[in-house]
């Protein structure tokens, strides 16, 4: 199911929430080779530059972990050999702090529908959290759910050197606190069957039925690519939101401008 429009009013402009949109369509685009990824025009070098950045920038858990980055990383340079093409690797250029690298991944994509999907479940959603909470609350909630998801996810997976990227994790935390403080706003999405059918649902069965797939996905089963995706991280970031939204709920929407 995807989301279009939610029925919840504001009472001011989110303009927190659309800065997190502009800011990740942004980096996107300045990102080595992924804003020609939708035309398939990339060569060995663009590919190697792009892993090298993901590399730098990206969340690895077990740089997590360990605090410490390896001896050797993709360099941006790439090579044809008689055995294939491939990436060079030498020692790192650069100084790395893996705790800050879990707030840079929050703003790295890897595709077009990665960044399109995310920053269309953070406009929809992220308003009214923004709204409940004002910016300054707002975005040390989104993150906390992000770090959070980003080193939960390393601690159910610590071996791995693959670098965690996306706003997944922050996300499903607003999806989260929005589903226990608004579980009846009503919500209107896209159901894919045969063709697209319209159709308003409420808040609780949209975004449980998103967890419950996450969950899912996150035990390996239903999807050919758990192992590049990391569901493990929405579910954490999911829990944590839902967690602090249950100390939101008594609380009055914040008044004052911030």
């Amino acid at each position: 199911m995807i989301p279009v429009h939610d029925v919840n009013p504001l009472r001011r402009t989110p303009w927190l929430t659309y800065g997190l949109v502009a800011a990740n369509v942004v980096v996107f685009l300045l990102m080595p080779a992924a804003a020609h990824t939708l035309a398939g025009s990339t060569t060995l070098g663009q590919l190697c530059d792009l892993q090298a950045f993901v590399e730098r920038w990206g969340a690895v858990p077990k740089e997590l972990l360990s605090n410490s980055v390896p001896s050797l990383v993709p360099t941006g340079r790439g090579v044809v050999t008689q055995q294939g093409a491939g990436c060079i690797l030498g020692p790192p250029g650069y100084t790395k702090t893996p705790v800050l690298s879990v707030f840079t991944a929050m703003f790295l994509h890897s595709s077009w529908t990665h960044l399109i999907g995310n920053m269309l479940f953070l406009a929809i959603f992220g308003n009214n959290i923004e709204d409940r909470l004002g910016r300054v609350r707002f975005l040390l909630f989104y993150l906390v759910c992000g770090y959070v998801a980003g080193y939960g996810f390393a601690l159910t997976d610590p071996s791995s050197d693959q670098p965690l990227i996306g706003a997944s994790g922050a996300i499903a935390g607003v999806l989260g606190a929005y589903l226990v403080i608004y579980p009846r706003a009503r919500v209107w999405g896209l159901i894919p069957v045969l063709f697209f059918l319209p159709l308003r649902v409420p808040a609780w069965l949209m975004l449980g039925m998103w967890f419950v797939l996450q969950a899912f996905y996150a035990t390996g089963y239903g999807t050919a690519q758990a192992g590049s995706v990391a569901y493990a991280a929405h579910v954490i970031g999911f829990v944590v939101g839902a967690l602090l939204g249950f100390t939101m709920r008594g609380r009055r929407r914040i008044d004052r401008p911030q």
